[in-house]
């Protein structure tokens, strides 16, 4: 076990396994600058650029359009330009990597 200084102080914890969180970190790398779709629980859609996100899951999205809910299914209506938007994680229900960002498949699958 390893002493680790944390906000609140010393604490003991075991090493996390640096492979797992290397390839995280990887993974979320390539998906900086690409195209997300991200529905939220009062049903809003908001699409944007992948600028960053935290240890709580916030995530910063840049160009951002703000899609309202609809009660028909065909129509979505106009989005809303909101520019840069932080959606706060505990609002995601669902993140999607819209198909034509991804170069290549980098294990993640994206919605049609």
């Amino acid at each position: 076990m390893a002493t680790m200084f944390e906000e609140n102080g010393p604490s003991t914890h075991e090493q996390p396994d640096m492979s797992s969180s290397i390839q995280a970190k990887q993974k979320l790398e390539g998906l900086l600058n690409k195209n997300m779709r991200i529905r939220m629980t009062d049903g809003r859609t908001l699409v944007g650029l992948f600028l960053c996100t935290d240890r709580d899951c916030n995530v910063i999205l840049g160009s951002a359009q703000e899609f309202l809910k609809s009660t028909d299914t065909f129509s979505q209506g106009e989005p809303r330009v909101l520019g840069l938007a932080m959606i706060p994680g505990h609002h995601v229900v669902s993140i999607e990597v819209e198909a034509d960002s991804l170069e290549d498949s980098q294990g993640f699958v994206a919605k049609h």
